[in-house]
């Protein structure tokens, strides 16, 4: 990772912006055509400073979503590594839920597994087995994607500056303990209005979802952080994106660990 090249009233004013974009329901220019030099430590710090301006405001963190966790997704942004989010409590939706289309600027379904943590999890070596051990249980989970930059030729420092085009989420399905299945072969059918729309095992994944947790994990010990126990970890999708429009159904089959369903109106 290269260093940060924009101005600290910079990355303020960039995350001001993200903000009103957010109340609004809107999308702004894309960051990297104003500012070409911005790299990825800038987008993580334009991201920051978004996310404490929302603390203080009162909401409160339940969690980080991880993204670009699959290779083809890695080769279409042209980053080597995954990305991450934040989640605030009021972006998660019961299952069965209707969801206002218009809190979005856009919408599009990810297919998930989330780990809900029962310890911090921290440390320069956090392998797959100590996510494993310090996961209270793992449920199913779509994530909505939602852009508040335009997505025309967005680029990842766009989208992490954007809270890695997080939205929200709606958990699902059978909560189901670590070792009680192999993770790596929990499949979905995502279906929008009755017609199936995506496919995918949860080993697209970085060969194993509770990887990409490890990953996060390791990075934060990095900068002196850890993930607290209690934290719900949205370990990456293994679909392809789904565009969802106002008064569609969306239902995911996983087998036997349920389903999720959830309505746009």
């Amino acid at each position: 990772m290269t260093g940060g090249k924009l101005s600290p009233e910079t990355i303020a004013a960039i995350a001001d912006e993200l903000a009103e974009a957010d109340r609004d329901r809107a999308v702004i220019p894309r960051i990297t055509a104003r500012y070409p030099q911005a790299t990825v430590e800038d987008s993580y710090a334009i991201q920051g400073v978004w996310r404490d301006k929302n603390l203080a405001a009162g909401r409160r963190l339940v969690g980080r979503k991880i993204g670009l966790t699959s290779k083809a997704m890695q080769q279409a942004t042209g980053i080597s590594e995954p990305d991450y989010g934040v989640m605030f409590d009021d972006t998660v939706w019961e299952n069965g839920s209707a969801i206002p289309f218009d809190d979005f600027s856009n919408v599009r379904i990810e297919v998930e597994l989330a780990f809900v943590l029962k310890d911090p999890l921290e440390g320069p070596d956090c392998s797959l087995f100590d996510v494993l051990r310090a996961t209270e249980y793992v449920t199913p989970a779509l994530e909505v994607l939602n852009s508040h930059i335009e997505m025309e030729g967005r680029t990842i420092v766009d989208t992490i500056s954007d809270n890695a085009a997080y939205g929200g989420m709606v958990l699902g399905g059978i909560p189901t303990k670590p070792d009680a299945v192999d993770l790596r072969w929990v499949s979905a059918l995502l279906y929008r209005n009755e017609t199936i729309e995506e496919t995918g095992v949860a080993a697209g994944v970085l060969n194993h979802p509770a990887t990409g947790v490890a990953w996060l994990a390791r990075k934060f010990h990095q900068h002196g952080s850890r993930l607290e126990a209690g934290e719900i970890i949205l370990a990456g999708s293994f679909t392809r994106p789904m565009w969802v429009s106002r008064g569609d159904s969306v239902l995911c089959d996983y087998g036997p660990m349920g389903t999720i369903t959830c309505r746009f109106v």
